[in-house]
């Protein structure tokens, strides 16, 4: 959207490659970073000339990935990726019907070798590689933020363990070699990294200061820290959680971050003092409850404002900041909201529900087409109850709701429930609940949620519930069919991980570490060593081409079931991922066999 002429300019796909084009282009304009066979090159914009900044092995596969050129113009950054010794699996690709294909990928499970990093910095005149001397374990590690720090003989690396319990902001200086730690922190279960949520490090005074984020006090907040690593101020104290990361306005002397002190279902933008004075000031209109998500101008003077709830579709707005004020309107959705309102569906209601041992938890409820409160309706859950993913959300789109409503519309009640270990803002007890096995607790609060539920809303029938999941969500389905097969009637699990201890090393590690050093986390979170229990109706899905949660984990479980003679229902999309996105009219069938499933398996009618 242009500010000056006030005409909306669409991005097409050739303006996006154009933007790539410029973070790669020389600060000079005269040359561009460009990648062939996994190594980097240099071309010269008048001469055409390339130059070969890296040659690696022909015998070890490895990428220069994330270059980035010094201030200066005379080096470039980047991170040498090596995953040689990273283990192939293999797909079958059913190309040929018949004589299908294999592709290989590279895949670390749990416990097994990753990749291995290296940082270099390129002299591009004389092409020699520094490599930057920062400590590297024979387990691997993590990187997160590697960028220039403000000149052309600094960087800055953000470096994690393996199992991301501990983080340091370094500055290694490429010249002297000298490498000082400017922050570090360390946590029992896991520490927050920069690539969730835009958590990194932020330069203040010309490089002289720093903006960081961390949970080291029990909720994720805003430190200023000196470039000699001396924690300055707190700019954000009390009992509330910073959701995002918004911009700094040094100018004006703030820094804004969106928020929801009050309701973790929410989210709205904020702003406090750089001084550290520590005063907590509300940007987004008090009179808009619901999701509020910016776009800002680098000066933080303007913004792109969108404003969202479940029931409302957005309202996009270019407004001024501080003072919030529209300039101009962009898009209201008012034939959406009107398409809605035809449909004569009642409003999701949020709820909190107690569930013992002082733990609360939000939920949303859907309720059917001329719903009656004197009747009582049948449930269907959707779960996902694990670290990467929040589904009660006051936010259009989320949590799958337009596909919710459509079950709702065939007479389902429709609830979701953010059990403790989900990433709501509620401080990092709450995050860290389910640290050490994922599934045992979220499969007791969502049942535990569903019982109060039945309580307080007597139209909810607790004989006739289903439950379905995604990915996370589908082995939470598992563990309740499995774990509480009194309560949950029809269950239908999406590409879950039956065998956690088979699944990747970068996600399952964070929140489980191996099997090495936590035997009985992994027994108690595998749903496969709980598959005895299953009683009610159960459909499995995933794709014979997952490349995440891949379908011999899955099989695993199918030939459990099938030795101990349980009766279920078994759905192979070929050579779909993990999205089951692949091919002409997969997203509608799969969501059409989920509602099929249901409706053959739980009566819908009220009662």
């Amino acid at each position: 959207y242009s500010l000056k002429s006030g005409v909306p300019v669409k991005e097409t796909s050739a303006s996006a490659e154009t933007a790539e084009k410029n973070r790669l282009l020389s600060p000079d304009g005269q040359q561009v970073l460009e990648y062939r066979d996994r190594n980097l090159f240099v071309r010269n914009l008048a001469t055409n000339q390339r130059t070969q900044l890296t040659k690696h092995p022909a015998d070890r596969e490895m990428h220069a990935d994330d270059p980035k050129w010094s201030p200066d113009g005379k080096r470039v950054l980047f991170v040498e990726r090596d995953i040689t010794d990273v283990r192939m699996r293999s797909v079958l690709v059913p190309s040929d019907p018949s004589y299908p294909g294999v592709e290989e990928h590279r895949f670390a499970r749990v416990g097994e070798k990753i990749h291995k990093l290296r940082i270099g910095v390129v002299d591009f005149e004389g092409q020699e590689i520094h490599w930057m001397p920062i400590n590297t374990p024979e387990e691997g590690f993590y990187l997160g933020q590697v960028e220039w720090a403000g000149n052309s003989n600094e960087v800055l690396v953000e470096q994690m363990s393996r199992f991301r319990d501990q983080r340091d902001f370094l500055l290694v200086n490429v010249d002297s070699r000298e490498v000082k730690t400017i922050f570090h922190e360390k946590n029992e279960a896991w520490a927050v990294s920069s690539p969730a949520k835009n958590m990194g490090l932020i330069w203040l005074q010309d490089g002289k200061s720093c903006l960081v984020i961390s949970e080291k006090d029990g909720w994720r907040h805003a430190y200023h820290y000196s470039r000699e690593g001396e924690e300055l101020s707190l700019l954000t104290p009390g009992e509330y959680d910073i959701i995002e990361r918004g911009i700094v306005d040094e100018q004006g002397g703030w820094f804004y971050f969106l928020a929801s002190p009050e309701n973790g279902t929410q989210q709205y933008l904020y702003r406090v003092p750089l001084d550290g004075t520590g005063t907590l000031q509300r940007i987004s209109p008090d009179d808009q409850p619901g999701t509020h998500e910016y776009q800002f101008s680098p000066d933080a003077k303007w913004a792109f404002h969108t404003y969202s709830r479940l029931d409302v579709p957005p309202v996009i707005s270019l407004i001024s900041l501080p003072e919030h004020k529209r300039i101009k309107l962009l898009e209201d959705n008012q034939d959406l909201r009107e398409k809605l309102n035809s449909l004569g569906l009642p409003p999701t209601e949020f709820l909190s529900l107690e569930i013992g041992e002082d733990v609360t938890v939000d939920a949303w409820l859907m309720k059917p087409k001329d719903f009656d409160e004197n009747r009582k309706y049948p449930m269907l859950v959707y779960v996902y109850g694990e670290p990467h993913l929040q589904t009660v959300i006051d936010r259009w789109g989320a949590a799958q709701s337009h596909f919710h409503r459509v079950v709702a519309e065939a007479g389902y009640l429709v609830v979701s429930i953010d059990n403790r270990g989900t990433p709501a803002p509620k401080g990092a007890a709450w995050r860290r609940a389910i640290f050490g096995s994922l599934g045992p607790l979220s499969t007791e609060e969502q049942a535990a949620a569903l019982q109060e539920l039945g309580r307080v809303k007597p139209y909810v029938d607790l004989s006739r519930v289903a439950i379905w999941g995604w990915s996370g969500g589908g082995s939470n389905t598992l563990n309740a069919m499995f774990r509480k097969p009194d309560l949950y009637k029809v269950g239908i699990a999406v590409v879950p991980k039956p065998q956690p201890h088979l699944y990747n090393a970068w996600f399952q590690e964070i929140y489980m570490r191996t099997r090495e050093v936590n035997a009985e986390g992994y027994e108690r979170s595998a749903p496969i060593n709980f598959a005895e229990g299953l009683k009610g109706d159960l459909l499995i899905i995933t794709g014979s081409g997952e490349t995440n949660t891949h379908i011999q984990i899955i099989e695993g479980l199918v030939d459990r079931l099938v030795e101990m003679g349980k009766t279920f229902d078994y759905m192979v999309y070929p050579n779909r991922d993990h999205g089951l996105r692949e091919g002409k009219g997969s997203e509608f069938h799969v969501r059409m066999l989920i509602l099929r499933y249901l409706i053959e398996h739980l009566p819908r009618e009220p009662r």
